[in-house]
């Protein structure tokens, strides 16, 4: 077998090699009923696409509907694919690819944030540092003891990326992020 072929049990190789691999957030608009994330999941994992992120709330109560945001990467193709795809599914309004209408409105990205809390065990002039590079980072105090803090902290994955990086020698010991939540700027609507 030749060692160059690429592997065939993922969407992700059909596509032309000269095409690049972005990532893409969409957004999902559902019936808020028993078994449809089951079936979002189901496409993706039943193709080999991968899901980054994924959250998931009711949004229109009255209405019963829910949405999803999906954090995923793919070719241009497969990431057309993948919204063909979910657009089938019965219990869906609409598939909305957020990345590409905030390029349309001449944004780079949608606006994306993410909350999450860290724990961290420290104790001394550790606590101190701790302390002094959470309020840089605008992260609020939750929980406290003698040894440990936990934060909440909302933003950019980027910066909750950084965060927890500083964090890391001063003790950090426990993780727990919500996944991205994202809308496209302007006065339009899903």
């Amino acid at each position: 077998m030749n060692a160059h072929l690429q592997p065939t049990g993922s969407a992700y190789f059909i596509a032309k090699e000269t095409s690049a691999i972005e990532s893409h957030t969409l957004s999902v608009l559902v019936d808020n009923e028993p078994g449809v994330l089951a079936r979002v999941i189901g496409l993706f994992s039943g193709r080999g696409y991968n899901i980054e992120s994924l959250t998931v709330s009711e949004t229109e109560h009255e209405a019963h509907l829910s949405r999803i945001t999906i954090v995923t990467r793919g070719t241009p193709g497969v990431l057309e694919q993948i919204k063909a795809q979910l657009e089938r599914i019965v219990p869906v309004h609409r598939v909305l690819d957020l990345t590409v209408r905030a390029r349309d409105l001449g944004q780079e990205r949608p606006i994306e944030r993410e909350v999450a809390l860290v724990k961290v065990v420290s104790s001394g002039e550790m606590r101190a540092e701790t302390l002094r590079l959470a309020d840089a980072f605008q992260a609020k105090v939750v929980d406290a003891t003698v040894d440990h803090f936990i934060f909440e902290i909302t933003g950019k994955s980027s910066k909750i990326d950084q965060f927890v990086s500083i964090m890391k020698p001063l003790g950090l010991n426990e993780i727990c992020r919500t996944g991205i939540a994202a809308m496209n700027r302007g006065s339009q609507g899903m």
